[in-house]
């Protein structure tokens, strides 16, 4: 209750930027929770800059939009979150961030690689299963003349037909694909990510 009524008077303050220090650091985990979640609802509707020092650096990932680094009162490395976990900027900070939870911080983005794709006007399963073989790949996304999506075929499916001698790659294409946006954590795409064959 003390850390809300605290929260309660620097905003009553009106003041444009907010100093807060270690203010959740004295709580259970439960209650520093409810306190983080409140602190981001406050400054999504405020708008308000707030500072926050913390020794806590999941609790600064999860509240900063900029974090900065500090060693011995010299500044190691000042960036957004995600730049910080993928880019540290010398040994001290990789150490630092050593045992943080990525996935709370990492985006879809994040892991994004360039689509091996086969165009299925010009390519059979012979030409898709040599294409997964190169990129070692279980499976391929399929495009169109224009480039859209028709589906994506998996190696084993694909042999199948290479076995039957057949050439009809459309046969064996999935469609059902789970779809996200760029910005979504990593945590939230596991459950989709360990039911996704490609």
């Amino acid at each position: 209750m003390q850390q809300r009524v605290g929260l309660a008077r620097a905003i009553a303050n009106d003041a444009e930027i907010l100093l807060m220090d270690e203010a959740f650091s004295a709580l259970d985990p439960l209650y520093r929770k409810e306190m983080q979640d409140l602190l981001l609802q406050i400054q999504e509707k405020m708008h308000k800059t707030v500072i926050f020092i913390g020794h806590d650096l999941n609790e600064a990932l999860k509240l900063g939009d900029r974090i900065m680094i500090m060693r011995d009162g010299n500044i190691e490395q000042i960036g957004e979150p995600e730049d910080i976990l993928t880019h540290p900027a010398n040994d001290y900070v990789e150490r630092f961030i050593e045992g943080v939870d990525r996935t709370q911080v990492l985006t879809a983005s994040s892991v994004m690689a360039k689509a091996q794709v086969v165009n299925i006007a010009k390519a059979g399963p012979r030409v898709a299963l040599r294409r997964m073989r190169e990129n070692d790949i279980s499976s391929i996304y399929v495009v169109d003349n224009e480039n859209r999506f028709v589906g994506f075929a998996d190696a084993h499916d694909v042999s199948d037909l290479i076995k039957k001698n057949s050439k009809d790659l459309r046969s064996v294409l999935k469609t059902d694909v789970p779809k996200t946006h760029a910005d979504t954590p990593i945590n939230d795409l596991i459950n989709d990510i360990s039911k996704t064959p490609i």
